[in-house]
């Protein structure tokens, strides 16, 4: 779950629990059938409480030709806590499509290739894809240990309904382009969009996303925010968006953010809000400046706004 953005890392799989997993016992390596290629697998890592690593993922991990790591140094201390002797090697969005045809010759050579992030499950949000669709692709046999994973958790625990529901990885860093993206949303909701949305994000930032929020989706909308899942000071803030706002502009939010916002109302007259502003302003206006004139108060994007307009005139409204 690591912010693109930001040098910080997700939280570290070395992160101390308050009660020490049991010692981990290496089983006997699964057989590989002669001829065969190899295996590439997906593991999930603890986001935060070591005692949350299955047995699977141990077992995938220290039977692995090589890891493949978000952060080396990150995942040598999860390896080193349970005593696991592997090879590791980096893999992130700036090497990822560069190693690519190495590391399919390795896997068409009969390698066992784990992925993992920092924590949690890798390609959400975190590396791996690329590499997973090139083997998919290839016809190497791909695999999965399901695991930790904040987005799942943050959501069963947030009392907004869980489905449906969109993750949406992390906001763009700056404001403006934040507000563009909640706004792209907010127009899917007036065209029939109901589902919960997760995000996650840098805590620095946390303050002026739920001010981006609230601009766009309005101070009342129902939301949650996830901090330190499974870790020691485990925190779950649940409200309106101005309550959430208001708690964290009193307190610093710090640790691992998950964000989610709650669907729209029943009864949601966005959509029809929108064209009342625009059959208002095409009485008056030609289509471009009827357009141009609701886009000053109406929190969508302009060229949604000017796609509306066209309808609306064409049907002669």
């Amino acid at each position: 779950m690591s912010d693109p953005s930001s040098s910080a890392h997700a939280p570290s799989s070395s992160s101390s629990a308050p009660d020490a997993p049991p010692p981990y016992v290496k089983s006997a390596p699964p057989a590989t059938p002669a001829g065969k290629a190899g295996l590439l697998s997906l593991v999930a890592t603890p986001i935060g409480n070591l005692g949350d690593i299955s047995q699977r993922a141990l077992d995938t991990l220290s039977h692995a030709d090589l890891i493949l790591c978000e952060d080396t140094r990150v995942t040598a201390k999860l390896l080193r806590h349970f005593g696991i002797a592997a090879a590791t090697q980096t893999l992130h969005e700036h090497n990822e499509e560069e190693r690519i045809p190495f590391l399919l010759g390795r896997l068409r050579e009969g390698a066992r290739i784990a992925v993992v992030s920092d924590a949690g499950m890798p390609l959400l949000s975190d590396p791996g894809y690329r590499l997973a669709r090139a083997a998919i692709a290839a016809g190497v046999q791909v695999t999965g240990i399901p695991g930790p994973n904040a987005a799942s958790l943050a959501l069963a625990l947030s009392g907004l309904p869980p489905i449906p529901s969109l993750f949406l990885g992390f906001p763009p860093p700056r404001s403006q382009a934040r507000r563009t993206a909640f706004a792209t949303l907010r127009a899917a909701e007036q065209a029939g969009l109901s589902a919960t949305l997760i995000w996650y994000e840098a805590p620095h930032r946390l303050v002026e996303t739920l001010a981006d929020l609230t601009a766009v989706f309005g101070e009342a909308r129902p939301a949650a925010v996830g901090r330190e899942l499974t870790k020691r000071f485990e925190e779950m803030v649940r409200g309106s968006l101005a309550d959430l706002a208001a708690h964290f502009a009193a307190i610093e939010p710090r640790g691992e953010i998950t964000l989610l916002l709650g669907p729209p109302p029943d009864g949601d007259d966005g959509a029809q809000t929108l064209d009342n502003h625009l059959r208002a302003a095409l009485k008056t206006h030609s289509v471009k400046d009827a357009a141009t004139l609701v886009a000053g108060f109406v929190n969508l994007p302009r060229r949604t706004i000017y796609a509306r307009a066209l309808e609306l005139s064409r049907d002669g409204e």
